[in-house]
């Protein structure tokens, strides 16, 4: 595995460590070249930023779904933001398979530890009056969490669940059967979680339908 300060550590254009500004920006770029599902045959390769990109949508619609039908008080920008950064720490670490990831408790915990430490090294590359900003997108503080905001970050989590459900129903779609028993695990765990959260339920039942079609269908 490469060092993280090579690669959080940006060079000039003379070839040495940039010295002035923040690298922040251009290290979450790199999302785009993190392949995410490794350990899958896909007829289409998914990157960390599309997939950020439908976790912070899909996380931003169902707080929508909470605020206006089940009156929660639901900041959705804000879980969209938390969406977009959920999985930045993998631009340092690289994505796990799951199956790896869940296999040994004792593995998942050093991951945990490994995804905060690259969380922290990224937030190190802002300047130090923004950092605060991004502080609570990442993580929040011991004893900062609110009920609200403790819904919203499993909002947040269940869009990842939900994302990564519409890569499967995707690929079947396509006729690629290495992902059957995926979807068939994601599915369970967005059914289970349909039963605890009204508004993922709501998302089920009218916008994960569509996943799958084609635009003339949609349109």
């Amino acid at each position: 595995m490469s060092d993280p300060r090579t690669i959080i550590g940006a060079t000039g254009p003379r070839g040495g460590i940039a010295s002035r500004g923040s690298s922040f920006l251009a290290v979450v770029s790199r999302m785009r070249y993190i392949d995410r599902w490794a350990l899958m045959r896909s007829s289409r390769a998914e990157n960390l930023a599309e997939h950020s990109l439908d976790v912070a949508m899909i996380a931003h619609m169902l707080c929508v779904l909470g605020r206006v039908r089940h009156g929660r008080d639901l900041d959705a920008d804000r879980a969209a933001l938390i969406g977009l950064y959920h999985d930045a720490s993998e631009i340092i670490t690289g994505d796990m398979p799951t199956p790896v990831k869940y296999h040994d408790p004792a593995i998942l915990d050093a991951y945990k530890a490994v995804e905060a430490g690259a969380e922290q090294r990224l937030l190190d590359t802002l300047p130090d009056d923004i950092r605060p900003a991004y502080e609570p997108v990442f993580a929040p503080a011991d004893g900062d969490e609110d009920d609200n905001d403790a819904y919203l970050r499993r909002l947040v989590k269940a869009a990842d669940k939900i994302s990564a459900l519409i890569k499967c129903v995707d690929e079947l779609r396509a006729g690629n059967r290495e992902f059957e028993s995926a979807e068939k695990t994601c599915r369970a765990a967005v059914d289970e979680l349909t039963a605890e959260l009204p508004e993922v339920a709501d998302f089920v039942a009218e916008f994960l339908p569509g996943y799958g079609s084609t635009l003339d269908e949609l349109l």
